[in-house]
């Protein structure tokens, strides 16, 4: 090599890692939910625990999916209809807003959305 030229050392770039803080009471919903991109807020929490609204594992990897097909198509704010429970949801900010059960819909009026989602099973 000749001496006039001289190699540039650069040092190679650290790659960062999300830290996981584990929790003894998260649960494999909450991880899956983490892994998935999706969000539950406090308040939406809050409002499953209320309300006594069950929604599975499968079920949320749907609810999941369906949201980013929707935020695809350009919805922002959505309404997720199961067949027990209907979530407001952000396709924006991946999250769950809030929660009420079939019965609670029923005299609600929905405002603020630009879609809805439908999982019927």
């Amino acid at each position: 090599m000749d001496p006039r030229i001289h190699q540039l050392h650069q040092s190679m770039p650290v790659p960062t890692y999300k830290k996981v803080h584990k929790n003894s009471q998260s649960s494999f919903k909450d991880a899956l939910q983490e892994a998935s991109g999706l969000n539950v807020s406090k308040h939406a929490r809050q409002r499953l625990e209320d309300r006594n609204i069950k929604i599975d594992d499968s079920q949320w990897q749907r609810i999941s999916k369906r949201m980013s097909e929707a935020k695809s198509k350009g919805v922002t704010d959505s309404l997720v209809v199961l067949k027990d429970a209907a979530l407001v949801v952000s396709t924006k900010n991946n999250t769950v807003v809030t929660a009420m059960n079939k019965e609670d819909t029923d005299s609600h009026i929905f405002t603020n959305i630009n879609g809805t989602i439908i999982l019927n099973d």
